[in-house]
């Protein structure tokens, strides 16, 4: 694995938007200037025997993260997640239904020089995905077309949704992002799932979360029209969710309307969960030492929220890379893992986003930022595999 720099194509800007890149909030360079949010003048190269071995992991990890849902229903130890108790018994029973899920990021730290680490599971509300999906493949096979890209994850998506609508009571699923988003970044991220589904075969349609209506003579959500929903695709994190007004009609109406990602996903996109793949897997090459309630053995360690985004809210104890993040998480708890410095290419850090989709490694997107925390100032860099 390394970095390198390269020509960006003649109207990049134009060329991306024209593939459906229409937001992209600045990133910033070392020197605090800004710079695209999609940065084409770098990229990172990988080796194939890299990208199996990363493959793997990322599979393993899966599996592993799997597990550690059954062991927490199994346990009742939801208290670690600080999800609100009323909440319990419905995970339970979407676990057990195994209520359909479609997708997941795996953030990783990886340097080419040892195992990957996982850093976090993003299983409910993972975004950057038409960027690795799409707008990497696209600059790929235009600017080095010998080559190739840890990039299945359209085709994985179509065929994920095929399997998922055999499951569905109904074959339309409305697809569901929140107004607050500004950005734009969350609507995309979903017009682009709808559009895989679209493919698979599935009737779509989209709304805000802000549009979605409740009946109370049937006992079910419906959308503008006031046709009944049987599947909603959101991006809208359950924790808000439970936490809404509507929270209680969302999880007691299950399965009525089913809700993609599905509810056990709690467990996964909570950092508690990294505490307990440690208490299951101690020692695991891919996994990073961490603890509940304090660092427990770790005199260097990243304090992170265990409902956090964006980088939010972490601290970091360790000499000479003491940071502190501001935000607005932290009151659910935090995790503590040990500190692991994403490594340093030309002044950068890159963090890999391992995509997954139903069980299976699906691909790579790389964010990169000059600080130690992975934030909003992060630029998406696409990357290549060298062939020969």
């Amino acid at each position: 694995m390394f970095r390198k720099t390269a020509p960006q194509r003649p109207n990049w800007q134009e060329t991306i938007a024209r593939q459906g890149l229409v937001f992209g909030e600045p990133a910033v360079t070392a020197n605090g200037e800004l710079r695209p949010y999609w940065n084409e003048s770098v990229h990172y190269v990988f080796e194939m025997d890299e990208v199996l071995a990363l493959e793997a992991d990322v599979e393993e990890l899966h599996s592993m993260c799997l597990e550690a849902v059954d062991l927490v229903v199994s346990t009742e130890r939801y208290r670690d997640f600080a999800i609100p108790e009323w909440v319990w018994p419905a995970i339970a029973e979407s676990w057990r239904r195994r209520d359909p899920d479609v997708y997941g990021r795996f953030d990783l730290r990886y340097d080419g020089s040892g195992p990957a680490k996982m850093l976090e599971y993003n299983a409910d509300t993972p975004t950057s995905l038409l960027e690795a999906a799409v707008i990497q493949w696209y600059w790929v096979t235009e600017v080095f077309p010998g080559d190739d890209q840890w990039n299945s994850l359209h085709e994985k998506l179509v065929e994920r949704w095929r399997l998922v609508g055999d499951r569905l009571g109904s074959p339309e699923v409305h697809f569901a992002w929140s107004r607050a988003n500004h950005s734009g970044e969350d609507h995309l991220t979903i017009s682009y799932m709808q559009e895989t589904a679209a493919e698979a075969g599935l009737r779509t349609s989209g709304l805000a979360v802000q549009d979605i209506g409740w009946d109370p003579s049937s006992n079910r959500f419906v959308d503008l029209a006031d046709a009944p929903m049987s599947t909603v695709a959101k991006l809208y994190p359950w924790e808000w969710i439970v936490e809404e007004r509507f929270g209680r009609q969302v999880v007691e109406s299950l399965p009525g309307t089913l809700w993609i990602e599905p509810l056990w996903k709690m467990l996964l996109s909570n950092k508690a969960l990294l505490a307990i793949l440690w208490e299951m897997y101690p020692g695991h090459k891919n996994l990073l030492p961490s603890f509940l309630g304090g660092p427990g053995p770790l005199t260097e360690y990243v304090r992170k929220p265990l409902l956090g985004r964006e980088g939010a809210n972490v601290d970091i104890v360790a000499a000479g890379y003491e940071t502190s993040t501001e935000g607005h998480y932290g009151k659910e708890g935090h995790v503590y893992q040990e500190f692991a410095p994403l490594p340093e290419f030309d002044s950068y850090r890159p963090v890999l986003g391992a995509w997954t989709v139903g069980d299976a490694s699906a691909g790579l997107g790389i964010r990169e930022t000059c600080g130690l925390v992975t934030d909003d100032g992060a630029a998406f860099v696409p990357h290549r595999v060298r062939e020969g």
